[in-house]
């Protein structure tokens, strides 16, 4: 990634100041307005998928959820503003957020049942900051998809190959289950999920 501007400012300067290019995403990292590299059609088509097949489970089970287009995920700690890949939100505790209604941002981890990164070339803020910040949060699951084997060896193994890592909250703390190949995904928030790391991989397009 880019960093577009070293300046610090807070949360509300960022909002504030926002540009309103449909081009181009934004984040604020600690104060730093970090300007995120243009995904890959690749990186899109793997998030494009996991919506599809996120909303139609959520569906199945008439929950009251919805994947919103540009929703700003803050961490009531630090002066930071995470936009994610796939964020499903839990649409009756939105009139509990404070910052919603004007800046479309949510903090409360009972709004937020599942966030899912997908990995591109910044992936150390998916694999320690984001990951520590949705942690303290106490947001219940969070996925990492690093279908190009991006990450360190530490968190892919080593040779590297592409993983998908579901953090599962418990006693405050994540829990990391590991997916590769032909496993199913094993998802605390959609249990019944039929969906195996492969066919993410592969943006759902079987040969």
């Amino acid at each position: 990634m880019t960093q577009a501007l070293r300046k610090l400012v807070t949360f509300n300067e960022f909002v504030a100041q926002y540009p309103d290019n449909p081009q181009r995403r934004y984040e604020l990292h600690d104060g730093v307005i970090v300007e995120m590299v243009q995904p890959t059609g690749d990186h899109e088509e793997v998030t494009g998928f996991l919506a599809t097949k996120i909303t139609l489970e959520y569906g199945r089970l008439n929950l009251p959820y919805f994947i919103p287009k540009t929703v700003f995920v803050k961490p009531f700690e630090n002066e930071s503003a995470y936009s994610p890949d796939v964020l499903l939100l839990n649409q009756p505790n939105l009139i509990n957020e404070p910052l919603w209604q004007k800046t479309s941002t949510v903090s409360f981890a009972v709004s937020i049942p599942l966030v899912v990164e997908v990995v591109s070339t910044n992936w150390r803020d998916d694999y320690h900051k984001k990951y520590a910040d949705y942690e303290e949060m106490g947001i219940p699951e969070y996925w990492i998809v690093d279908y190009a084997a991006l990450g360190s060896r530490e968190f892919i193994g080593k040779p590297k190959q592409p993983t998908i890592l579901v953090c599962c909250l418990e006693e405050g703390e994540y829990l990391i289950n590991k997916f590769r190949g032909n496993d199913r995904i094993q998802s605390p928030t959609f249990p019944e999920l039929n969906l195996t790391a492969e066919q993410i991989f592969r943006a759902g397009i079987v040969s």
